[in-house]
């Protein structure tokens, strides 16, 4: 460990800089996962504890971080009340479901506490109506379509619906606005995608599920890391020192070695997706203001 003396625009501070996974030299800290583990499931179990509902509706897709999110749910609400459901398409990979009922047995879901649901009759269903659409247009329709299901199973089963999006998905916008960015809760949204795979570690989920290339399944070869333009290294990396160590563009450059060219694309994109992060504007009246005025 050493310590590196970095510049912001305004001030001059000492960071300590922390190696460490195989992939390469990153500052991000390592975490104890006890402790995150512990804490987010407590957190959950308030959340559902505070709303008076009683189920946690998961779509388990078989990556890393609807795995973690199924483990975390049954830490916080136990077995019985957390449902889980596998949605697939013709193009989501034998593999996914494969690794998504491992889950399932691994956790020792009942029966009756998860379903699979196939979408592609629903999603044929709105291209005939719509008529020819793009690929990625198809890719936002299956995402919503999965979750207007959770939310029906959700209402159902007096639940809530479990968003699994981390905080590099999150900031980056590679999410479908009220696709899979929709949920009442989103647990791991404050763990970077570095994070979530050594959580995931922690809770000794299956090797193959951590180290998958992540991937919506949207389409045949979908990547995330192809479509963002950047592995998860970088991303965290860029994400991490400039919304938490809050280091300018040309400092983050100076401090990881990664371009700044690539920098400041990242940071772009966290800027033009901004408006998938926030709620819808509301226009506020000034009832004083615009009341008929009577004398």
């Amino acid at each position: 460990m050493r310590w590196i003396r970095l510049e912001t625009n305004t001030h001059i501070f000492e960071h300590h800089k922390t190696i460490f996974m195989n992939r390469g030299n990153m500052l991000l800290p390592r975490l104890d996962y006890a402790r995150v583990a512990n804490y987010i499931a407590a957190r959950l179990r308030q959340y559902f504890e505070d709303s008076g509902r009683r189920a946690g509706v998961i779509g388990l897709s078989g990556g890393v971080d609807s795995s973690v999110v199924a483990y975390l749910t049954t830490m916080a609400l136990g077995r019985d009340r957390t449902r889980l459901y596998l949605l697939p398409s013709s193009v989501t990979p034998n593999e996914d479901m494969e690794d998504a009922v491992s889950v399932i047995e691994k956790l020792g879901i009942p029966s009756g506490n998860w379903r699979i649901i196939s979408i592609d009759e629903i999603v044929e269903a709105f291209e005939r109506k719509l008529g020819k659409i793009s690929r990625v247009a198809r890719g936002n329709i299956m995402a919503r379509t999965r979750m207007t299901i959770l939310y029906h199973e959700a209402a159902v089963n007096n639940g809530l619906v479990i968003g699994s999006g981390d905080k590099s998905e999150y900031l980056s916008g590679y999410f479908t606005k009220h696709g899979d960015g929709g949920a009442d809760v989103l647990p791991i949204a404050g763990l970077y995608k570095t994070h979530v795979r050594q959580l995931a570690e922690y809770l000794k989920i299956p090797e193959r599920i951590r180290i998958k290339p992540p991937s919506p399944a949207l389409w045949p070869g979908q990547t995330a890391e192809e479509e963002l333009g950047v592995d998860y290294t970088t991303l965290d990396t860029v994400l991490y020192l400039r919304f938490d160590k809050k280091l300018s563009e040309e400092t983050i450059n100076r401090v990881s070695g990664i371009p700044l060219e690539t920098v400041g694309k990242i940071l772009e994109r966290v800027s033009l997706t901004r408006h998938k992060r926030r709620l819808p504007k509301r226009f506020a009246i000034d009832y004083e203001e615009m009341s008929v005025k009577t004398f």
